[in-house]
């Protein structure tokens, strides 16, 4: 019994001291593993860590003050950005504004007390265009012309009812009450002009001439050339013809003078022809030519009838 407690307490310390071995070992040895763990933030990767942390918190807080700058320069607001107002019905700019690509709108309107200014260095265009892209329409204002390209061109009074002036392939059409030329030339038409009236100012004359060609003038109820204050004068360098085919010619005057007629010449003896009276009566050919005969007790008419022969 004594050796098998021997035995016991014996094995008991052997145990106990291999227990504080193993322990202290355990204890001994932590440091190295720790030092020899690869993934551990020490030294250098700890410190580059570090620096692109701050990296990071400086470029955000750059970023942030330029969106602030950003922000306050272009004035954002919940309306729009500077004077650029956004509407539910479109878009609203205040004072000059500049683009530098083409612009496509629907509507352009300035405000009520206020005028639109489009300007450009070179020419302002404005195109109209179809759903499927072609042109219709164009406006051009350069340095030289306005030229407008259209099917149709309408000019209407200030309130958008009166129809002024319109202009298309076939003819253009004047409906203003009073169409006024100014110039000190006139006016000049290549073709024909359909009017009611052609009237000169109070102090001015008024002259229609043709210098190449013939001046007709037509109406289907009558032409009237009336001068209420001052002659009228009709010439042309060739034949003057005044025609009526159903009516009559009048001609009511208190004077009507016919200068520069041709003289008859006597059929009989040359002694007549000296003892000519100043009074003359007027002689009309069978081609209607007139001619001056003098007057005597008789028609002398037919005594001098050999000027007929020569129209």
């Amino acid at each position: 019994m004594e050796q098998a407690a021997t035995l016991d307490i014996e094995t008991l310390k052997i145990t106990q001291e291999r227990f504080i071995l193993a322990s202290q070992s355990l204890h001994l040895q932590r440091p190295d593993a720790a030092a020899a763990d690869p993934a551990g933030l020490r030294g250098w990767r700890k410190r580059c860590l570090y620096f692109f942390l701050l990296l990071l918190l400086v470029t955000m807080i750059v970023n942030l003050a330029l969106t602030v700058w950003i922000v306050k320069v272009m004035n954002f607001s919940a309306d729009g950005m500077g004077n650029l107002e956004l509407k539910q019905d479109g878009i609203r700019l205040q004072g000059i504004s500049e683009f530098l690509l083409p612009l496509y709108v629907n509507e352009i309107q300035s405000r009520r007390d206020s005028l639109l200014v489009l300007r450009s260095e070179k020419n302002v265009t404005l195109n109209a265009r179809n759903d499927q892209g072609q042109l219709t329409g164009q406006l051009s204002v350069g340095p030289e012309a306005v030229e407008a390209q259209c099917q149709r061109l309408e000019v209407r009074s200030q309130d958008g009812g009166q129809l002024l002036f319109t202009a298309d392939e076939e003819e253009v059409t004047m409906t203003t009450e009073k169409f006024t030329v100014t110039g000190s030339e006139g006016a000049v038409f290549g073709h024909s002009v359909e009017t009611p009236l052609v009237q000169a100012r109070a102090t001015e004359d008024l002259k229609l001439e043709s210098p190449t060609r013939t001046l007709t003038m037509e109406a289907p109820r009558g032409v009237e050339v009336r001068a209420a204050e001052g002659p009228l004068k009709v010439s042309g360098r060739k034949d003057l013809q005044l025609e009526s085919t159903e009516g009559e010619i009048l001609l009511d005057a208190k004077t009507i003078q016919l200068a520069g007629l041709p003289l008859g010449v006597y059929t009989g003896s040359p002694d007549r022809a000296s003892r000519r009276p100043p009074v003359y009566e007027v002689c009309v050919c069978p081609s209607g030519k007139i001619y001056l005969s003098p007057a005597e007790s008789s028609s002398t008419c037919q005594a001098m009838s050999n000027i007929c022969l020569w129209s």
